[in-house]
């Protein structure tokens, strides 16, 4: 891990124990067919098993470690094998009805030996009204791996609808552009219906993008149309 990393690390970890100290902590943890990210397949279509803490203050902040097992490092000639997600920002209503949500999230793949550092910066801001979020994500770091792709744009709008009987439908559609690496640019959508049963949230998505260009090892295509089932404990 870099120097830039650790400190990344040690400063997200000091603020969170500070933080954690005066208020509650939720965790997750959940079992996927398929971690999709933005549409894109980051295991070559196999399972994965994922984990979070997210903390809540009262004032608006929050801060959160999300992880989860990988394989397209190692698709790349790397070696990292997990994902390793920091977070933190600040929540507030502004009126109208209307949320703002801005924050910073590190992307870590720990000793991914690959030639161009996969660990990724972005900044976020979004809006959300009554059930829809609009959500425009900028890298301030090359983009997961791509060469000269720094401030590439993530626009995302999504939506959650109770339909009833426990069920929430979550429409959602996204464009990704890498910046100066213009062929993997694409966009993405999902349709996901979630339930929630025993203390587990059970999840069936519909996964999809309108690009060929990522492919994993065998030649699967990780951008192609799929299901998704998951599983998920909130405690």
């Amino acid at each position: 891990m870099s120097r830039l990393n650790q400190l990344v690390v040690a400063s997200v970890l000091a603020v969170s124990s500070a933080a954690w100290a005066d208020g509650p902590v939720s965790f997750n943890a959940s079992a996927v067919s398929d971690y999709r990210y933005r549409g894109i397949s980051q295991t070559r279509l196999q399972p994965a098993l994922q984990a979070g803490a997210d903390f809540a203050h009262a004032s608006g902040f929050y801060l959160g470690a999300w992880g989860s097992t990988i394989r397209w490092v190692k698709d790349g000639g790397g070696q990292a094998n997990t994902e390793l997600d920091l977070y933190g920002g600040y929540k507030t209503d502004i009126g109208s009805g209307l949320t703002l949500d801005v924050g910073v999230l590190k992307y870590l793949y720990a000793d991914h030996k690959l030639t161009i550092s996969p660990n990724t910066l972005e900044i976020y801001g979004a809006l959300s009204a009554g059930p829809a979020t609009l959500k425009l994500s900028r890298s301030t770091s090359n983009l997961f791996g791509f060469g000269d792709s720094k401030g590439s744009l993530y626009a995302d709008l999504s939506a959650t609808f109770d339909v009833g009987g426990g069920y929430t439908v979550t429409p959602h559609v996204g464009r990704q552009t890498v910046k100066r690496n213009g062929a993997f640019s694409y966009t993405d959508y999902s349709l996901t219906v979630n339930k929630e049963a025993a203390g587990v949230v059970w999840g069936l998505a519909v996964v999809g993008t309108n690009t060929e260009a990522y492919v994993g090892a065998k030649g699967k295509d990780l951008g192609k149309s799929g299901l998704v089932l998951s599983a998920k404990l909130n405690f």
